[in-house]
């Protein structure tokens, strides 16, 4: 998320003297889309939830993205029923591309395709849930159904269950849906606990099982899984810096995007050091990976796993070796921000996930450097290696500003704590590269890592791999770790695509894209049959979308890099968040931060209620697979 996370980050970073990235504030984007000044008047107050938009284990060898049959909880479980019968697929993608600048306040996709609303911001999750209706709630209420602005998510199996008629989503929400939820603004140092509550409810995290009936997917309600895990729930901390953080942290909060792990569990990822919500809480306890076993069999979860870093995190992304060795990429959006790789220590046990329920505690954390000629090293993060040290000098956020203006500051690693609590600042003096705001990473089944740098709109300072100064449309960048294993330490890299479009003036923006343009790439996703989707997360004010259209998704020819456009969002929205069945028929896509037109009727998904983000099914009107 671009313009969100930069509004709830402001005031932190304001005082810590970092430079919002223009172009991205909301003043900016109201001041180019007037309708939306209407929609946020009188939600939770501009001054914070303006920001909110108004409103298989898997084979051997394999990526985040391998197909994998459902974690069974034991050594033994009992075989799960085959998936439906069916004629062989085809997987090759031959849709009608969309045009571009596409503003309909509606989910466009190809005429061959249907699309409908699966999840909404209050819906009901837990069993026994009312769900929102049009009137405000209380905090009991809401902590039981959907938070708001849906982000990261993943479809899980469920043991006994064909996977391509039912299963698990388990959905990030990444901040509160404000006008759901209450009149008038919001302050979080004069908010009185029920408006704490009502907020911190609206984020975090939500299961819900869903099911497949009479060829439509649908929410099952009140089925045993359904879950919430919000800004008001308690999750232990574990790893090395759990003595320096406590063991238990109140809430979870900013989860943007996500990953798995092999052994079946969820990781939501906080986008943010502290909290902006409930500033009584200490910053510490914040920008963690969180792991939930949708499955509710491992114990000692949710946690917050401290050995991976902390940082604003985006998502995870997994590839593992034959003997189930397994390393985690991650990306911290920030502008700049670094890539990390985070290695267990032990392989994981593929035949009893029940083994892997502290695999995460112990490990190494490592940043990325990717240099001039192409080749590039991860640096191990460990305190008394690569200077961090006490006394270490940290550079600062240098590329932001010309040479010599930004002061370096001293910094104490003392200990493995102190590296993991200033994650940032160890990269920086560690001599990692900073990027232009990598948010998604994704593993490709050839062992390709692809990343989306969104966009650096204050970059001053340029180099090989973030190579344009003023980078307001971002660019994707790939490696292949050596010998193609998780656990190298050395990688070549190459620029895949510079996002922009001919039509604009400045050089520098045009980019260098085949077919369609977008800008601003951020979710990223191989598919099991190695298809590369990409998703946008753009300004929505009519500077932008004159161009470019309503954020969108795309596919990617990795060979070619020609972009063809599958689904375009509606008005002022973003699209996040990719899911799939096995069979690839049904996607799950996320609708975040929905505005509306602004006139009456004109909201998105119901007409007359407020706009609220959603999760959309997309599939193929003839059953094939998504890319047909």
């Amino acid at each position: 998320m671009s313009y969100i996370t930069d509004e709830l980050r402001a005031p932190r970073r304001e005082a810590e003297g970092i430079k919002t990235v223009p172009g991205q504030t909301l003043e900016e984007l109201v001041a180019a889309n007037p309708a939306r000044r209407r929609v946020l008047r009188g939600s939770l107050g501009m001054s914070l939830l303006s920001a909110f938009g108004g409103g298989s284990l898997l084979a051997a060898c394999g990526g985040d993205d391998n197909s994998a049959p459902a974690p069974a909880p034991g050594p033994a479980p009992a075989p799960a029923p085959g998936p439906t019968p069916q004629q062989p697929l085809d997987y090759s993608v031959t849709f009608k591309g969309l045009d571009a600048k596409i503003t309909a306040n509606q989910v466009t996709v190809p005429a061959t395709y249907e699309t409908y609303v699966l999840f909404s911001a209050g819906d009901p999750v837990a069993p026994g849930a009312v769900g929102y209706k049009g009137a405000f709630q209380t905090s009991m209420e809401t902590e039981q159904q959907a938070g708001g602005n849906h982000d990261g998510m993943h479809f899980f199996e469920i043991p006994g269950v064909d996977p391509q008629k039912g299963g698990l989503l388990v959905i990030n929400h990444e901040a509160p849906d404000a006008a759901i939820l209450m009149s008038g603004s919001y302050n979080a140092a004069t908010a009185t606990p029920e408006q704490k509550r009502l907020v911190l409810s609206s984020v975090g995290v939500s299961v819900i099982e869903i099911e497949l009936v009479a060829g439509k997917w649908g929410v099952k309600r009140n089925s045993l899984y359904n879950k919430r895990y919000s800004g008001n729930t308690a999750y232990r901390v574990s790893g090395p810096a759990a003595t320096t953080v406590g063991p238990v942290v109140i809430g979870t909060l900013n989860n943007c995007s996500s990953g798995h792990t092999p052994w079946g569990t969820y990781l939501t990822c906080e986008e943010t050091t502290d909290n902006y919500l409930d500033p009584t809480q200490a910053e510490q306890g914040y920008g963690w990976v969180v792991e939930i076993d949708p499955l509710q069999q491992l114990s000692g979860l949710p946690v917050k796993r401290t050995a991976m870093g902390r940082f604003d995190h985006e998502n995870t992304a997994f590839m593992t070796t034959a003997d189930n060795r397994v390393a985690f990429y991650m990306g911290d959006d920030g502008t700049p921000g670094c890539i990390y790789k985070f290695i267990p220590s032990a392989a994981f046990d593929a035949t009893n996930r029940l083994n892997n329920a502290s695999l995460l505690d112990t490990g190494t954390l490592y940043a990325a450097k990717f240099n001039g000629d192409g080749t590039g090293e991860w640096i191990e993060l460990t305190q008394g290696k690569n200077g961090l040290v006490a006394g270490a000098s940290d550079p600062g956020n240098w590329t932001q500003a010309a040479p010599g203006v930004v002061t370096p500051v001293n910094v104490d690693f003392n200990t493995q704590a102190d590296v993991l609590v200033n994650t940032k600042a160890a990269a920086r003096v560690a001599g990692a590269t900073l990027m232009d705001r990598p948010e998604w990473i994704t593993v490709g089944q050839d062992r390709t890592v692809y990343c989306t740098l969104t966009n650096n709109g204050s970059r001053v300072q340029t180099d090989a791999a973030n190579p344009r100064p003023n980078n307001s449309h971002g660019h994707i960048i790939r490696w292949r770790e050596d010998g193609d294993s998780p656990l190298a330490t050395k990688f070549k890299w190459e620029i895949l695509l510079l996002a922009g479009d001919p039509s604009i003036a400045a050089a520098n923006l045009k980019g260098n894209m085949v077919g369609a343009t977008f800008s601003s790439p951020d979710g990223i996703r191989v598919d099991p049959k190695g298809r590369l989707w990409v998703q946008t997360d753009a300004g929505t004010g009519s500077s932008v979308t004159n161009i470019f259209g309503a954020n969108s998704m795309h596919y990617v020819d990795q060979v070619t890099k020609e972009v063809r456009r599958l689904l375009v969002g509606p008005v002022g929205c973003e699209i996040t968040g990719l899911a799939y069945t096995p069979d690839l028929t049904t996607f799950f896509i996320n609708i975040q931060h929905p505005t509306g037109t602004g006139a009456a009727g004109g909201n998105w998904p119901d007409a007359n209620l407020p706009s609220r983000s959603s999760t959309v099914v997309v599939r193929h009107r003839e059953g094939k697979p998504v890319g047909a």
